[in-house]
């Protein structure tokens, strides 16, 4: 009897370490539910809030608005600065950086906010923390960055 041949390169057991969070990672890793939760709260509901606003008036839509974008903003750089915006804080999550397993800093978590325009087209950024090992938007990827359960 003949031993069956090795499997081709690449379809061996999983590394070590694989869906593990990273490193530096303070903690398990956050479910696609819970940022889907903190989007909401940070981004989503405060948008939709001036959209029906603006219907009524569209002077004081407009201002909401404005008010809606220094929210998201004011998140992604607390996001950053602490690793907890609010919608995050209220979900229990934390932005960190994959390999200090810090907050990545306030001015980088603007630059996440804009990167995550990737992320928009045809929503497949946003979806790809369903399948993906470290439950990572693009713009985690790029950044080097991790949601983690706080």
């Amino acid at each position: 009897m003949t031993t069956p041949p090795p499997p081709p390169p690449g379809y061996g057991p999983p590394p070590p370490g694989y869906g593990a969070p990273p490193p530096g990672a303070a903690g398990e890793l956050a479910s696609w539910g819970l940022r889907v939760q903190s989007a909401l709260i940070d981004v989503v509901v405060p948008f939709i809030v001036a959209d029906v606003i603006y219907y009524v008036s569209h002077v004081l839509g407009a201002l909401v608005w404005l008010a809606a974008i220094a929210w998201a903003l004011y998140n992604a750089y607390l996001g950053g600065e602490t690793g907890q915006s609010t919608g995050k804080k209220m979900a229990g999550t934390k932005l960190i950086n994959m390999q200090t397993g810090q907050p990545i800093g306030g001015g980088m978590g603007i630059a996440r906010y804009f990167v995550h325009i990737l992320d928009g087209f045809c929503l497949l950024g946003y979806l790809w923390p369903l399948w993906d090992a470290q439950k990572q938007t693009f713009a985690d990827k790029i950044l080097s960055t991790v949601v983690v359960k706080a």
